[in-house]
């Protein structure tokens, strides 16, 4: 059985199809298919609180081409998630009943919490027992932070700053009062609940942390410091947008929104007192999956498992793909 997850994000679309493998009792989901698009509906919304004409024809096209992709390979269940652009843009509700109408695809424009949510679903696996965890998800439009103790979440919150946000309030200086204001908020958020939860360590997850991961060159699963990010962020930095693309090699869509959205990752560490991260290859897709898996599992499993409970569901290995 194939399963895909579609995350409509504020800076790229991503579409992935996952077959559902059992070997020795245990599940795992194998990438058969993963398409990246930098849509960027952010660069609208959070400028003028609308999509355009011109951005919606496009999105239009891309869905009808996901679905066209899932029908190719017989996609039994798929989920599309919308995330900050959507939920934020005032004309998005009739984009998301066209697409529903003409295209028969229905789209969860999803609040933040929800978002932590499906992503709590994959993380919970990765943390250790009687330990303490400040979870940073750093997205185009919005940032969620999740606080996790003994493998349980304790608290979280999600804040309307990401990194076109953040981008577009440096270029234009639109905004800068109530984007701060959100800043001192969530830092203040940080501070409180990384104390009264004792946290010690970070995860973080998002394309740019992934990213930033990648550059550091560090041996595998092993965690980037504070002092690394920090380093690979000033190179950045001094690199012209075209170095950063030809030399660097990030995508064009990358090169520009890496620096905010770091920012936002070492901010928090710093606040939390926190000198290490790990960062897992998984995102808000991952928990789609994770959650399409769990909801069709009597279809998945054969007729002789009917005894047992659900496997746990392997997770997939870190590639480079954004």
């Amino acid at each position: 059985m194939k399963l895909a997850a579609i995350d409509i994000g504020s800076n790229a679309v991503r579409c992935q199809i996952s077959a559902v493998l059992m070997f020795e009792g245990r599940y795992r989901l194998k990438r058969v298919e993963y398409v990246r698009y930098p849509m960027r509906l952010g660069e609208d919304v959070f400028a003028t609180g609308r999509l355009s004409e011109a951005k919606q024809e496009k999105f239009f096209k891309f869905l009808n081409s996901l679905k066209l992709l899932m029908e190719v390979h017989d996609v039994a269940h798929y989920l599309i998630c919308a995330t900050s652009a959507m939920r934020t843009a005032s004309n998005a509700p009739e984009l998301v009943e066209r697409i529903r109408r003409e295209l028969g695809m229905e789209i969860q424009v999803i609040n933040g919490q929800a978002e932590a949510a499906y992503i709590n679903r994959v993380i919970e696996q990765l943390l250790e027992d009687n330990k303490h965890y400040l979870h940073i998800d750093v997205g185009g439009g919005s940032t969620e932070f999740n606080i996790y103790h003994d493998r349980r979440k304790v608290a979280s919150q999600s804040f309307e700053v990401g990194s076109i946000r953040r981008m577009q309030q440096e270029e234009t200086g639109l905004g800068t009062e109530a984007l701060n204001g959100t800043w001192e908020r969530m830092e203040e958020w940080v501070k409180e609940n990384a104390r009264l939860y004792h946290v010690t360590r970070a995860i973080g997850t998002g394309g740019n942390i992934n990213k930033i991961y990648s550059l550091s060159q560090p041996s595998l699963d092993k965690p980037i410091t504070r002092r690394r990010i920090a380093s690979i962020l000033n190179q950045l930095k001094g690199m012209t947008m075209d170095e950063r693309v030809n030399v660097a090699l990030l995508n064009p869509d990358r090169a520009d929104v890496i620096i905010p959205a770091g920012q936002i990752y070492l901010s928090a560490m710093e606040w939390a007192h926190i000198n290490t991260m790990l960062v897992p290859d998984i995102g808000l897709k991952d928990g789609m999956l994770q959650t399409l898996f769990e909801d069709h599992f009597e279809e998945i499993r054969p007729v002789a498992d009917h005894s047992i409970g659900t496997p746990f569901l392997a997770m997939q290995a870190r590639s480079d793909m954004e």
